[in-house]
């Protein structure tokens, strides 16, 4: 990695932390530094559940407690157990923490203005543009890849939005049961392998793989939730998948898909995947593509 690179993300953390005033013990000239502030804001009018409040903000449980009971110290939220499920502690928002919120959304609307305001209007679109890549791509770099067990709740979650998504673009609907199998059994080691992506601790996407000895590898299963494309995640999925069939002895993978699904197709050919004959008989395929894998993964 350039040095210079990340010497310059380093900058660029400084002059934010400092501008939006994250070194500030009383953050928005308010009682509370910028991390309850946040807390307070992310509960919401209609209340969260502190599990997903954590998933959210990606914080150490025992530190998320500790901003949690000082809000609850001054009266702002309560933490009780849900009506649903005892098991589940909701943070709700009392009157004065509702009140707290409505000004806290106006300090952060004056914040913002006073990071516009000295600037012209070609500089403005300019910052705000820039802002708009920069939460881009730190969104995307948050996006975590790893192995996952067919069978857990998050490749269950993915499955389901796979073949929904299909069945709503494929001409005549998608039906399972017809197509080439990739069953639990087949996407469990040594047979195959499943890859889950999540962001924030939520699954947004899913590749997998069906080894068969010295043949190619199937590639199975690729979807990207609508919510996270753009971000590359489809790519660097497809890119772990080829590295993990180059760790089981591969040397080719293949894969077919169906004509509507035109971002695929434009994945795989700029990802150095060649269209080939037919070499199965998926019935809701219209293309059949394959690409040799003879250098080292990146």
């Amino acid at each position: 990695m350039d040095l210079e690179l990340v010497a310059q993300v380093r900058r660029f953390n400084r002059i934010v932390t400092q501008r939006v005033g994250a070194l500030d013990d009383h953050y928005l000239a308010r009682d509370r530094p910028l991390g309850e502030a946040r807390v307070l804001w992310e509960i919401g009018p209609d209340g969260c559940d502190v599990r997903s409040l954590r998933s959210r903000l990606d914080l150490d449980s025992g530190y998320l407690s500790r901003l949690l009971r000082s809000l609850e110290g001054a009266g702002l939220i309560t933490v009780e157990p849900s009506e649903s499920d005892k098991r589940v502690r909701t943070a709700r928002l009392t009157s004065a923490g509702l009140a707290e919120r409505a000004v806290l959304d106006q300090l952060s609307d004056a914040l913002a203005l006073s990071f516009l305001t000295p600037l012209d209007e070609g500089q403005r679109n300019r910052l705000v543009a820039a802002m708009s890549e920069v939460e881009r791509l730190l969104t995307a770099a948050m996006v975590q890849i790893s192995r996952q067990d067919p069978a857990h709740p998050h490749a269950r979650h993915c499955m389901r939005e796979y073949f929904a998504e299909l069945d709503r673009r494929f001409e005549g609907g998608f039906d399972p049961s017809v197509s080439i199998s990739a069953d639990d059994d087949e996407l469990r080691p040594p047979a195959g392998l499943l890859l889950t992506a999540t962001l924030r601790s939520e699954p947004i996407g899913c590749g997998a793989l069906k080894f068969h000895d010295d043949k190619p590898t199937e590639l199975k299963r690729m979807w990207v939730a609508p919510s996270a494309r753009g971000l590359g995640i489809g790519r660097r999925i497809l890119a772990e998948l080829e590295a993990e069939a180059l760790r089981n002895g591969s040397r080719v993978v293949r894969l077919e898909t169906n004509k509507s699904l035109t971002e695929a197709i434009t994945l795989y050919r700029s990802s150095g995947y060649v269209e080939v004959d037919a070499f199965n008989e998926e019935p809701h395929a219209h293309h059949w593509f394959e690409k040799p894998l003879d250098v080292a993964p990146r």
